[in-house]
Protein backbone atom coordinates (compact mmCIF):
# COMPACT_ATOMS: atom_id res chain seq x y z
CA UNK A 1 0.00 0.00 0.00
CA UNK A 2 1.12 3.10 -0.64
CA UNK A 3 1.95 5.84 1.45
CA UNK A 4 -0.14 8.27 0.02
CA UNK A 5 -3.38 5.97 0.48
CA UNK A 6 -2.24 4.76 4.24
CA UNK A 7 -2.00 8.45 4.92
CA UNK A 8 -5.96 8.45 4.11
CA UNK A 9 -6.87 5.73 5.66
CA UNK A 10 -5.65 6.87 8.88
CA UNK A 11 -7.44 9.98 8.50
CA UNK A 12 -10.96 8.21 7.61
CA UNK A 13 -10.35 6.05 10.95
CA UNK A 14 -9.41 9.19 12.72
CA UNK A 15 -12.89 10.89 11.35
CA UNK A 16 -14.60 7.63 12.20
CA UNK A 17 -13.21 7.50 15.67
CA UNK A 18 -14.46 11.39 16.16
CA UNK A 19 -17.81 10.81 14.93
CA UNK A 20 -18.66 7.83 17.41
CA UNK A 21 -16.89 9.88 20.31
CA UNK A 22 -19.71 12.40 19.75
CA UNK A 23 -21.96 10.26 19.04
CA UNK A 24 -21.42 8.78 22.73
CA UNK A 25 -20.92 11.92 24.20
CA UNK A 26 -23.76 13.60 23.20
CA UNK A 27 -26.27 10.98 22.52
CA UNK A 28 -25.32 7.57 25.09
CA UNK A 29 -27.40 7.33 27.50
CA UNK A 30 -26.05 6.92 31.45
CA UNK A 31 -27.87 5.22 34.46
CA UNK A 32 -28.26 8.94 35.95
CA UNK A 33 -30.57 11.92 35.85
CA UNK A 34 -29.95 15.54 35.76
CA UNK A 35 -32.31 17.62 37.76
CA UNK A 36 -32.29 21.72 37.34
CA UNK A 37 -34.85 24.35 37.78
CA UNK A 38 -37.58 23.97 35.67
CA UNK A 39 -40.33 26.57 35.34
CA UNK A 40 -43.18 28.40 37.62
CA UNK A 41 -46.36 28.74 35.46
CA UNK A 42 -49.02 31.05 36.18
CA UNK A 43 -52.09 28.51 37.62
CA UNK A 44 -55.21 30.55 36.29
CA UNK A 45 -54.35 28.62 32.56
CA UNK A 46 -55.05 25.10 34.59
CA UNK A 47 -57.67 25.84 36.72
CA UNK A 48 -60.94 26.15 35.06
CA UNK A 49 -64.73 26.75 37.60
CA UNK A 50 -67.87 27.92 35.46
CA UNK A 51 -68.75 31.18 36.90
CA UNK A 52 -65.60 31.67 38.99
CA UNK A 53 -62.93 33.03 36.56
CA UNK A 54 -59.53 34.63 38.40
CA UNK A 55 -59.96 37.86 36.57
CA UNK A 56 -57.84 39.66 39.59
CA UNK A 57 -53.89 40.61 38.95
CA UNK A 58 -50.95 38.72 40.64
CA UNK A 59 -50.40 35.09 39.75
CA UNK A 60 -50.00 31.65 41.83
CA UNK A 61 -47.58 30.14 40.63
CA UNK A 62 -46.84 26.00 40.35
CA UNK A 63 -42.92 25.52 40.33
CA UNK A 64 -41.47 22.59 39.01
CA UNK A 65 -38.22 20.54 38.43
CA UNK A 66 -36.96 19.82 35.05
CA UNK A 67 -35.71 15.82 34.96
CA UNK A 68 -33.78 14.44 31.82
CA UNK A 69 -31.63 11.54 31.70
CA UNK A 70 -27.94 12.21 31.60
CA UNK A 71 -25.70 11.66 28.34
CA UNK A 72 -21.63 12.69 29.11
CA UNK A 73 -22.31 16.04 27.32
CA UNK A 74 -24.96 16.83 29.96
CA UNK A 75 -23.02 15.14 32.83
CA UNK A 76 -20.18 17.37 32.52
CA UNK A 77 -22.75 20.45 31.96
CA UNK A 78 -24.64 19.77 35.09
CA UNK A 79 -20.71 19.20 37.25
CA UNK A 80 -20.36 22.96 36.08
CA UNK A 81 -23.81 24.22 36.83
CA UNK A 82 -25.35 25.82 39.70
CA UNK A 83 -28.69 24.50 41.23
CA UNK A 84 -28.11 21.22 39.21
CA UNK A 85 -27.64 17.68 40.68
CA UNK A 86 -26.47 14.47 39.40
CA UNK A 87 -28.95 11.57 40.69
CA UNK A 88 -28.92 7.84 40.45
CA UNK A 89 -31.56 6.43 38.47
CA UNK A 90 -32.92 4.09 41.34
CA UNK A 91 -33.54 6.93 43.84
CA UNK A 92 -35.30 8.95 41.02
CA UNK A 93 -37.25 6.10 39.20
CA UNK A 94 -37.31 3.71 42.21
CA UNK A 95 -36.00 0.98 39.54
CA UNK A 96 -39.37 1.55 37.62
CA UNK A 97 -39.45 2.17 33.58
CA UNK A 98 -40.02 5.23 32.09
CA UNK A 99 -43.36 4.46 30.97
CA UNK A 100 -44.59 3.37 34.83
CA UNK A 101 -42.53 6.13 36.28
CA UNK A 102 -44.45 8.49 34.14
CA UNK A 103 -47.81 6.75 35.42
CA UNK A 104 -47.35 6.94 39.01
CA UNK A 105 -46.27 10.47 38.82
CA UNK A 106 -49.42 11.15 36.76
CA UNK A 107 -51.45 9.32 39.90
CA UNK A 108 -49.13 11.36 42.38
CA UNK A 109 -50.71 14.87 40.27
CA UNK A 110 -54.84 13.41 39.82
CA UNK A 111 -54.23 12.86 43.68
CA UNK A 112 -52.65 16.18 44.56
CA UNK A 113 -55.44 18.00 42.68
CA UNK A 114 -58.36 15.98 44.26
CA UNK A 115 -57.07 17.15 47.70
CA UNK A 116 -56.72 20.73 46.46
CA UNK A 117 -60.06 20.70 45.50
CA UNK A 118 -61.47 19.33 49.10
CA UNK A 119 -59.17 21.60 51.05
CA UNK A 120 -60.40 24.55 49.27
CA UNK A 121 -63.93 23.95 48.86
CA UNK A 122 -64.35 23.03 52.45
CA UNK A 123 -62.08 26.43 53.64
CA UNK A 124 -65.04 28.06 51.60
CA UNK A 125 -67.60 25.84 53.52
CA UNK A 126 -68.79 24.22 50.22
CA UNK A 127 -69.91 20.64 50.37
CA UNK A 128 -67.75 18.33 48.68
CA UNK A 129 -68.76 14.54 48.07
CA UNK A 130 -65.49 11.93 47.93
CA UNK A 131 -65.93 8.98 45.57
CA UNK A 132 -63.64 5.89 47.18
CA UNK A 133 -62.17 4.31 44.14
CA UNK A 134 -59.87 1.23 45.70
CA UNK A 135 -56.27 1.22 45.70
CA UNK A 136 -54.44 2.12 43.67
CA UNK A 137 -51.13 -0.10 42.51
CA UNK A 138 -47.62 2.14 43.08
CA UNK A 139 -45.45 -1.08 43.11
CA UNK A 140 -45.87 -4.74 42.91
CA UNK A 141 -43.19 -6.56 44.96
CA UNK A 142 -40.82 -9.10 43.71
CA UNK A 143 -42.36 -11.45 45.75
CA UNK A 144 -45.50 -11.09 45.13
CA UNK A 145 -47.70 -13.84 43.31
CA UNK A 146 -49.72 -11.26 41.68
CA UNK A 147 -46.55 -10.10 39.72
CA UNK A 148 -47.40 -10.10 35.91
CA UNK A 149 -51.15 -10.16 36.72
CA UNK A 150 -51.49 -6.96 38.18
CA UNK A 151 -49.63 -3.47 37.47
CA UNK A 152 -48.39 -0.41 38.45
CA UNK A 153 -51.12 1.99 37.81
CA UNK A 154 -53.80 -0.66 38.20
CA UNK A 155 -56.52 0.08 40.91
CA UNK A 156 -57.87 -2.68 42.82
CA UNK A 157 -61.97 -2.70 43.79
CA UNK A 158 -62.17 -5.90 45.73
CA UNK A 159 -60.83 -8.40 47.33
CA UNK A 160 -62.72 -12.05 47.53
CA UNK A 161 -66.12 -10.27 46.54
CA UNK A 162 -65.33 -7.90 49.35
CA UNK A 163 -65.25 -3.56 48.85
CA UNK A 164 -63.95 -1.13 51.03
CA UNK A 165 -64.05 2.42 51.67
CA UNK A 166 -59.93 2.86 52.44
CA UNK A 167 -56.91 1.26 52.08
CA UNK A 168 -56.99 0.43 55.67
CA UNK A 169 -60.04 -1.49 55.14
CA UNK A 170 -58.02 -4.10 52.40
CA UNK A 171 -55.21 -4.37 54.46
CA UNK A 172 -56.64 -5.22 57.71
CA UNK A 173 -59.19 -7.95 55.76
CA UNK A 174 -55.63 -9.43 54.04
CA UNK A 175 -54.10 -9.40 56.81
CA UNK A 176 -56.39 -12.25 58.58
CA UNK A 177 -56.13 -14.55 56.11
CA UNK A 178 -53.36 -17.29 56.32
CA UNK A 179 -50.01 -17.67 54.35
CA UNK A 180 -49.99 -19.41 51.11
CA UNK A 181 -54.00 -18.98 51.00
CA UNK A 182 -55.91 -17.69 47.71
CA UNK A 183 -56.86 -14.30 47.14
CA UNK A 184 -59.37 -13.19 44.39
CA UNK A 185 -58.67 -9.46 43.51
CA UNK A 186 -61.05 -7.48 41.07
CA UNK A 187 -58.83 -4.85 39.16
CA UNK A 188 -59.58 -2.21 36.81
CA UNK A 189 -56.34 -2.25 34.05
CA UNK A 190 -56.72 0.28 31.56
CA UNK A 191 -60.69 0.63 32.66
CA UNK A 192 -61.15 -3.06 32.16
CA UNK A 193 -62.16 -4.94 35.03
CA UNK A 194 -60.75 -7.87 35.72
CA UNK A 195 -59.68 -10.79 38.13
CA UNK A 196 -56.50 -12.74 39.24
CA UNK A 197 -56.13 -15.18 42.11
CA UNK A 198 -52.83 -16.05 43.74
CA UNK A 199 -51.66 -17.22 47.00
CA UNK A 200 -51.06 -14.96 49.87
CA UNK A 201 -46.60 -14.23 50.73
CA UNK A 202 -45.35 -13.09 53.61
CA UNK A 203 -44.99 -9.20 54.09
CA UNK A 204 -42.99 -9.22 57.74
CA UNK A 205 -42.46 -11.76 59.90
CA UNK A 206 -46.07 -11.23 61.99
CA UNK A 207 -47.88 -10.21 58.55
CA UNK A 208 -49.41 -11.75 55.21
CA UNK A 209 -50.42 -9.74 52.20
CA UNK A 210 -50.62 -9.50 47.89
CA UNK A 211 -47.52 -7.96 47.80
CA UNK A 212 -48.02 -4.38 46.57
CA UNK A 213 -47.33 -0.96 47.50
CA UNK A 214 -50.27 1.19 47.27
CA UNK A 215 -52.42 4.49 48.32
CA UNK A 216 -56.10 5.46 48.18
CA UNK A 217 -56.96 6.34 44.75
CA UNK A 218 -60.36 8.49 44.84
CA UNK A 219 -62.23 11.06 43.35
CA UNK A 220 -63.85 13.96 44.26
CA UNK A 221 -67.37 15.88 43.33
CA UNK A 222 -68.06 19.76 43.78
CA UNK A 223 -70.63 21.53 42.39
CA UNK A 224 -69.45 23.89 40.77
CA UNK A 225 -67.20 21.51 38.54
CA UNK A 226 -63.36 22.18 38.91
CA UNK A 227 -61.28 21.31 35.67
CA UNK A 228 -57.90 21.34 36.25
CA UNK A 229 -55.13 20.71 33.55
CA UNK A 230 -51.55 20.09 34.53
CA UNK A 231 -50.17 19.49 30.95
CA UNK A 232 -46.86 17.87 31.53
CA UNK A 233 -46.59 18.12 35.08
CA UNK A 234 -46.68 15.46 37.70
CA UNK A 235 -45.92 14.16 40.49
CA UNK A 236 -47.86 15.73 44.03
CA UNK A 237 -45.83 18.81 45.24
CA UNK A 238 -48.27 21.41 43.40
CA UNK A 239 -51.12 20.56 45.44
CA UNK A 240 -50.93 23.53 47.73
CA UNK A 241 -50.53 25.88 44.95
CA UNK A 242 -53.83 24.04 43.58
CA UNK A 243 -55.66 24.45 47.00
CA UNK A 244 -54.70 28.42 47.42
CA UNK A 245 -55.93 29.39 42.85
CA UNK A 246 -58.53 27.22 43.62
CA UNK A 247 -59.55 29.04 46.47
CA UNK A 248 -59.05 32.09 45.08
CA UNK A 249 -61.46 31.19 42.72
CA UNK A 250 -64.49 29.97 44.48
CA UNK A 251 -64.33 32.05 47.42
CA UNK A 252 -64.09 35.18 45.45
CA UNK A 253 -61.38 36.74 47.07
CA UNK A 254 -58.39 38.42 46.42
CA UNK A 255 -55.29 36.95 48.44
CA UNK A 256 -52.86 38.02 46.04
CA UNK A 257 -53.37 41.82 45.69
CA UNK A 258 -51.37 41.86 42.67
CA UNK A 259 -48.05 40.16 43.64
CA UNK A 260 -46.89 36.59 41.87
CA UNK A 261 -46.75 34.06 44.80
CA UNK A 262 -44.63 30.86 44.03
CA UNK A 263 -44.25 27.87 46.40
CA UNK A 264 -44.41 23.98 46.68
CA UNK A 265 -45.79 21.27 48.78
CA UNK A 266 -48.01 18.19 49.12
CA UNK A 267 -52.02 18.85 50.46
CA UNK A 268 -53.69 16.22 52.30
CA UNK A 269 -57.33 16.27 53.20
CA UNK A 270 -56.85 17.94 56.54
CA UNK A 271 -55.05 20.59 55.01
CA UNK A 272 -51.82 19.66 56.20
CA UNK A 273 -48.85 20.67 53.97
CA UNK A 274 -45.81 18.16 53.22
CA UNK A 275 -42.09 18.16 52.19
CA UNK A 276 -40.97 17.76 48.64
CA UNK A 277 -37.96 17.64 46.70
CA UNK A 278 -35.80 19.60 44.41
CA UNK A 279 -36.87 22.84 46.19
CA UNK A 280 -33.70 24.78 45.42
CA UNK A 281 -34.31 24.15 41.71
CA UNK A 282 -38.12 25.71 42.40
CA UNK A 283 -36.87 28.88 44.29
CA UNK A 284 -34.22 29.57 41.29
CA UNK A 285 -37.29 28.79 38.92
CA UNK A 286 -39.97 31.31 40.98
CA UNK A 287 -37.03 34.13 41.04
CA UNK A 288 -36.69 33.74 37.56
CA UNK A 289 -40.36 33.87 36.99
CA UNK A 290 -40.26 37.25 39.13
CA UNK A 291 -41.89 35.48 42.23
CA UNK A 292 -41.15 37.41 45.29
CA UNK A 293 -42.73 35.47 47.89
CA UNK A 294 -42.48 31.24 47.85
CA UNK A 295 -44.33 29.15 50.07
CA UNK A 296 -41.97 26.37 51.69
CA UNK A 297 -43.25 23.46 54.29
CA UNK A 298 -42.28 23.84 57.31
CA UNK A 299 -41.29 20.68 59.54
CA UNK A 300 -39.17 21.06 63.11
CA UNK A 301 -35.50 20.22 62.24
CA UNK A 302 -33.79 17.48 64.64
CA UNK A 303 -30.67 15.32 64.33
CA UNK A 304 -32.34 12.16 63.23
CA UNK A 305 -34.80 14.31 60.73
CA UNK A 306 -32.09 16.00 58.72
CA UNK A 307 -29.48 12.51 58.81
CA UNK A 308 -32.28 11.90 55.82
CA UNK A 309 -33.49 15.10 54.61
CA UNK A 310 -32.31 16.04 50.96
CA UNK A 311 -28.76 18.07 51.70
CA UNK A 312 -29.52 17.34 55.64
CA UNK A 313 -31.95 20.41 55.22
CA UNK A 314 -34.95 20.41 56.00
CA UNK A 315 -37.30 21.79 52.93
CA UNK A 316 -37.81 25.35 54.42
CA UNK A 317 -33.95 25.48 55.34
CA UNK A 318 -32.81 24.84 52.02
CA UNK A 319 -35.16 27.16 50.05
CA UNK A 320 -34.17 30.26 52.73
CA UNK A 321 -30.49 29.66 52.11
CA UNK A 322 -30.90 29.09 48.16
CA UNK A 323 -33.30 32.54 48.37
CA UNK A 324 -30.25 34.12 50.00
CA UNK A 325 -28.06 33.32 47.75
CA UNK A 326 -29.70 33.18 44.25
CA UNK A 327 -33.23 34.87 44.85
CA UNK A 328 -32.27 38.26 46.89
CA UNK A 329 -35.76 40.34 47.21
CA UNK A 330 -37.73 36.96 47.93
CA UNK A 331 -39.45 36.01 50.64
CA UNK A 332 -39.66 32.38 51.95
CA UNK A 333 -42.69 31.74 53.80
CA UNK A 334 -42.77 28.69 56.01
CA UNK A 335 -46.22 26.95 56.03
CA UNK A 336 -47.12 23.53 57.86
CA UNK A 337 -50.68 24.06 56.85
CA UNK A 338 -53.26 25.40 54.19
CA UNK A 339 -54.56 28.11 56.70
CA UNK A 340 -50.88 29.40 57.37
CA UNK A 341 -50.47 30.17 54.01
CA UNK A 342 -53.96 31.77 53.51
CA UNK A 343 -53.19 33.86 57.15
CA UNK A 344 -49.79 35.19 55.75
CA UNK A 345 -51.30 36.33 52.32
CA UNK A 346 -54.46 38.18 54.37
CA UNK A 347 -51.90 40.01 56.75
CA UNK A 348 -48.99 40.61 54.54
CA UNK A 349 -49.50 40.93 50.77
CA UNK A 350 -52.42 43.97 50.72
Amino acid sequence: MKKEDKRILRRVFAAVAVVLFLGWFVFWPLNKYIESPGSADNLKSYVTIPGHPDKRKGSFMITSVYLQQARPVTYLWAKLTPNTTIENAQDVTGGQSGKTFDRVQDFYMKSAVNQAIAVAFKADHRPVKTDYLGIYVLQVQKNSKFKGKIKVGDTITKVNGHHFDTAHGYQKYIGRQKLGSSLTVTYLHNNKQLTATAPLVKITNSRVGIGIILTDNTKVHTKPKVSVDPGRLGGPSGGLMFALQIYQQISGRDLRHGQKIAGTGTINRDGTVGEIGGIDKKVVAAHRAGAKVFFAPYVKPSKLLLKYEEGHQTNYQMAKATAKKYAPGMKVIPVTSFEDAVNYLENHTK
